[in-house]
């Protein structure tokens, strides 16, 4: 596997972000869902990866600044036919390690909160992210959480 800086110009790069912004917008209701749009996600202050095993794309991340000690994880996920490969895996340790580059001292997520979403809750605690309160511009609700690592 194979983590490359994306421009998120191909389309099956762009197909896999609909996705996943759809998923989100399925599994939680109107008004609760931040997940980054494309231009969202083309924003100066953010980072995209793509995973590859070759030419088959198999997941996407991406990196948010939100300041120059913190970073925030956005739009982590696995093309459904790569679960259980290690792909999310490969990705956050990616970013991770992008965010030490940085030198941030703390890196943050929010996502959402029901079965549909316990997977990656599972790998982000195995990782060493722990619950806590909202940042950024958030709001806590019923249908989200954020989970932090201090590196």
């Amino acid at each position: 596997m194979q983590i490359h800086l994306d421009n998120l110009t191909r389309p099956v790069v762009l197909d896999l972000l609909a996705n996943h912004l759809s998923g989100m917008q399925g599994n939680s209701p109107p008004g609760s869902v931040y997940a980054l749009d494309l231009s969202g996600l083309k924003a100066p202050d953010v980072s995209v990866w793509t995973a590859w095993d070759e030419d088959v794309l198999m997941g996407v991340g991406a990196l948010k600044k939100l300041s120059e000690r913190a970073g925030e994880i956005k739009s982590m996920r696995t093309d459904s036919r790569h679960l259980r490969k290690g792909v999310g895996l490969s990705i956050l340790n990616h970013i991770i390690a992008e965010a030490k580059r940085r030198g941030y001292g703390r890196l943050s997520l929010e996502t959402g909160s029901g079965l549909e979403f316990e997977p990656a809750l599972q790998l982000y605690r195995k990782r060493g992210f722990e619950n806590g309160p909202a940042f950024a511009d958030y709001s806590a609700s019923d249908f989200n959480q954020f989970l932090h690592l201090d590196l």
